[in-house]
């Protein structure tokens, strides 16, 4: 059956198409490819002939018959391996005719039933979760309109963990997740206490209700992979069957088994996320993959393109791409008046019909469908003469019919070479009357009683009147419907699990602790560069390339670069790690006989992800959750732009940290004036306080190698180490920012305060002598002009300076606001103080911080400093110029340390006025020009 509410008993019978089925059609389909019309004409009357041929059976048998003929000839010479031009869409039909649908292997009836009960209590949960005094929203129709597609892959193809492999990863659409929440309830995973607490997460107690939509960190147990922001689990799951591809081929794991599921909408597809990358799964020939999009021909408030039709455009955009498009467009008793469209009119009709009228026919009633669909034409018109408005009114979508998706998934899984899109024509709000192909379907979130009762009819539900009215007495909404635990639906669907390896969604641990490295890898970068000075970034790369060489924990490093490679100082990984490519290097590279030449491998370690930020974090998505999606530990290592990562992939990072996943995230030419010559669009100068929003998110912005060999080592220890609170871990990500500018790197002091730089701040040096004295704070590349600040100010102007180093204005601020809520919430008991408070308290004088970021990423700690806090920022747009000059305008250069210095101690009545008027005068801090003449080691990106 196609409809889920047709009755109990009795199927459709469905004839062969003849060969006259309707693959003809109209020369108003949508096709269009350049022909190669400055070919030559070897044989000029075989040509002729060959037309005048054409042309006599355009004129004899019309132009729907030379259509089809065309059509055979282009599909006979594909068979022949005759290149010609590919058709980018095809006829408004079913990709698999009736005739190529394999047999069903399923019990009809009692997956109808199934999906009957799954309908229900995927609608009342929705429903409940919005009766009056509650009203926490929620979605009805999407699911509705998925469930057949849902349900044939968990009744027939989605593999469980405990399959061969390790089982498929499946990205289910956010807004059906009360579809997956109903279905785990009938398999005894979800009590029903639970579906009545849908999106009520804290008040009922934590983990007692359910949360809205797929959300690894809130059910940790359950979903594997977050799908809300919409758009991202497209390029997600490229880059996830892209991985599974990476794992084999460098063999830490078989991953032949295991493929890539992934539900969209096509309102969804608008996100230029959702369509970015398909030509990455087509290229790299990843028949792993298969998307299935929703096409119910809705977006949130209206249709998704009424004018036009969004099926024959994504078909379009997929072919144009090389991905295998199968469409599912009409259910099974659609089979028969195709089978006699001898003319093609039917075809004809499908295929200028735009999506706006057939919404609208999805809620007017056969009468009116029969008049403006069938009656255009006498020959549509006898097509259903012999059935009635209700037959009419009941002529499915595809989507809705099972054997029609099974034919599709199953084709799907088989095919090779190439990722699948399946598009499957669908009703929004399917079954329910209410909602029904309605516009408003996403604002309705509560169903009436009457609702309710008419809903239930047409599923055939038990459910009598009385126990309808009783539930709302007593709850305010309508009960859910179980079967029974040995009941034949329940027996059923229990046993397609087993045999295709256990209960999805479901995310599991699995990974071996990691042997992680000794402390003596980490000795080079304590070291510090003598004479030398060295950037940063180099230091950050030093250190990574050490680990590659690790025995344990080498082969689990996976380098994620979006083309920077060389900008980083990482081409010296390229002729050992290689780039990977599971095509291999097929060509001699230009730069061969230099000894860092670009070279590529099937094994290749380094992911080279080309111009797109958002696919490397994708990769670096995939990656760092292989600890639970595979079973094994790998190290993500994403280096980039500062300036791309938080601004423009923020909705991913997001997303990772929902995923659980972990890994080094490292913002490259960090800093609003240190990245010279690039100007606006690059200069990051704010990237920590968008990291600061992200509770995962670990921010550092170290000033000197020994502090990063610290922080990686720590890092590395906290994600991938086992302690007794974190056994498996934690799930946190490390963001470093570093710099490309080369300054002296200082070996590591004797007594180095291991603890501040993990936490923060750490002392560096204390001023000697006698004087005023003031605290300098600095971050990063900034150091140094604090360092320089503190020499000026002794010889100059008798001020003695202390040195503090901020590894992380973040987490001072963040382990401030956790002490003033555990005193919140601990009354009466000993109060805690903020580390940065105590490790401050006792200093002499003004605190001055200064940073290459905006003022607002030291001013976050300003409530715990304990004294007068003035801060310097680079605030506004970057620009190009040298570094001397951009820290000159925006007065965070040592000189412009200096001036603010000496105002503090004047504002605090320790120094006179005219001091600041003096030194100010003397640094011309008010003017670039002053520093024109200055030089800068290290150029441009």
């Amino acid at each position: 059956m196609t409809d889920d509410s047709s009755t109990p008993s009795g199927t459709s019978s469905t004839g062969p198409a003849t060969a006259g089925t309707a693959r003809a059609g109209s020369a108003r389909a949508v096709i269009h490819e350049g022909l190669p019309t400055q070919l030559p004409d070897i044989d000029p009357d075989e040509t002729h002939d060959w037309i005048d041929s054409f042309d006599s059976m355009v004129d004899e048998r019309g132009r729907e018959r030379a259509r089809y003929v065309m059509l055979r000839l282009l599909e006979r010479a594909r068979e022949m391996n005759v290149g010609v031009p590919a058709l980018r869409s095809t006829d408004y039909i079913n990709t698999i005719p009736p005739e190529r649908e394999p047999w069903f292997p399923g019990d009809e009836e009692a997956e109808r039933r199934i999906r009957a009960f799954i309908r229900w209590n995927a609608a009342v949960m929705v429903s409940s979760a919005n009766r009056k005094g509650l009203e926490v929203g929620g979605h009805i129709a999407t699911y509705q309109s998925s469930a057949s597609l849902y349900e044939v892959g968990f009744n027939h193809f989605f593999q469980g963990k405990d399959a061969p492999g390790g089982g498929d990863q499946i990205y289910i659409q956010g807004h059906a997740s009360p579809g997956i929440y109903s279905r785990a309830y009938l398999e005894g995973r979800l009590s029903e206490q639970q579906l009545y607490r849908f999106r009520q997460e804290v008040q009922h107690g934590t983990g007692q209700g359910l949360p809205s939509y797929p959300h690894p960190r809130l059910m940790p147990d359950f979903w594997e992979f977050p799908t809300v922001s919409m758009g991202l689990t497209g390029i997600n799951s490229i880059y996830q069957a892209r991985f599974n591809r990476y794992l084999q081929n460098r063999g830490i794991k078989d991953t032949d088994n295991q493929h890539v599921w992934a539900f969209l909408g096509d309102g969804e597809m608008a996100e230029p996320e959702s369509l970015g990358a398909i030509r990455v799964a087509a290229r790299e020939e990843l028949d792993n993959l298969t998307w299935v999009i929703n096409c119910n021909l809705q977006q949130l408030d209206g249709p998704v393109t009424g004018n036009g039709k969004i099926i024959q455009e994504l078909e379009a955009n997929f072919r144009g791409a090389g991905w295998n498009v199968i469409k599912v467009v009409w259910g099974r008793e659609w089979d028969q008046l195709l089978a006699r469209d001898v003319d093609g009119v039917l075809v004809n009709k499908m295929n200028a019909t735009p999506d706006g009228d057939f919404q609208t026919y999805s809620v007017e009633d056969g009468g009116y469908v029969r008049e403006s669909f069938f009656g255009g034409d006498p020959r549509l018109r006898a097509m259903v003469e012999h059935m009635s408005d209700q037959q009419i009114q009941k002529l499915p979508r595809g989507g809705h019919d099972y054997r029609k998706v099974y034919a599709a998934f199953d084709a799907a899984k088989k095919h090779v070479g190439q990722p699948t899109v399946i598009l499957a024509k669908t009703i929004k709000g399917w079954t329910i009357d209410a909602l029904e192909g309605k516009n408003a379907t996403h604002q309705m979130k509560k169903l009436t009683p009457e609702d309710l009762k008419k809903f239930r009819d047409r599923l055939y539900l038990p459910i009598s009147d009385r126990d309808l009215e009783r539930s709302y007495e007593e709850t305010g909404a309508a009960p859910f419907f179980h079967p029974g635990e040995k009941s034949p639906e329940i027996d059923y669907m229990m046993e397609r699990r087993r045999q295709l390896g256990g209960s999805v969604p479901r995310r599991v641990l699995r990974a071996e602790p990691l042997t992680l490295p000794a402390d003596k890898v980490y000795a080079d970068l304590k070291k510090g560069s003598g004479k030398n000075s060295v950037a940063s970034t180099m230091a950050v790369v030093r250190l990574l390339k050490d680990w590659m060489k690790d025995p344990e924990i080498g082969k689990r490093i996976v380098p994620i670069a979006p083309d920077e490679y060389r900008t980083f100082g990482m081409d010296a990984m390229f002729p050992s790690a290689k780039v990977y490519n599971p095509g291999g290097q097929r060509y001699e590279s230009v730069d061969r006989k230099l000894l860092l030449s670009y070279k590529e491998s099937t094994q290749g370690q380094m992911l080279h992800e080309g111009i797109s930020e958002a696919g490397a974090m994708a990769s670096a998505t995939a990656a760092g959750s292989a600890y639970s999606t595979h079973g094994e530990h790998m190290i993500p290592f994403y280096i980039f732009y500062s300036m791309f990562g938080f601004q423009r992939t923020g909705d991913s990072i997001w997303a990772m940290a929902d995923q659980l996943a972990r890994g080094f995230l490292v913002g490259a030419t960090a800093g609003r004036t240190t990245l010279t010559g690039e100007g606006l669009q690059h200069a990051d100068g704010h990237s920590p306080l968008l990291a600061t929003t992200n509770p995962a998110i670990k921010h550092y912005d170290p000033a000197f190698a020994y502090e990063i060999s610290h922080i990686m080592q720590t890092g590395l220890e906290q994600m991938y180490g086992s302690t007794e609170e974190h056994p498996d871990g934690e799930n946190v990500i490390y963001y470093l920012t570093v710099y490309n500018e080369p300054v002296p790197q200082p070996a590591e002091p004797e007594d180095v305060d291991v603890e501040g730089i993990l936490k923060g701040i750490h002392k560096v040096s204390t001023g000697e002598g006698d004087g005023p004295r003031v605290q300098l704070l600095a971050s990063g590349v900034g150091f140094p002009w604090a360092q320089e600040a503190a020499r000026i100010l002794r010889e100059d102007w008798g001020v003695v300076a202390d040195t503090w180093s901020v590894t992380s204005w973040n987490e001072l601020a963040r382990d401030a606001v956790a002490s003033e809520q555990w005193n919140l919430m601990h009354p009466g008991e000993p109060q805690r103080t903020a580390y940065v408070a105590d490790k401050l308290a006792g200093s002499q004088g003004p605190f001055l911080a200064v940073s290459d970021f905006m003022a607002a990423v030291p001013l976050q700690i300003a409530r715990w400093v304990p004294g007068d806090y003035c801060v310097l920022g680079a605030d506004g747009f970057g620009f190009a110029d040298t570094r001397p000059a951009a820290r000159r305008f925006f007065n965070i250069d040592a000189e412009s340390v200096v001036v603010r210095t000496l105002q503090a101690l004047a504002d605090a009545g320790e120094i006179d006025p005219a001091q600041v008027e003096k030194a100010f005068a003397q640094y011309r801090i008010d003017d670039p020009t002053a520093v024109a003449g200055r030089k800068q080691e290290g150029g441009d990106a």
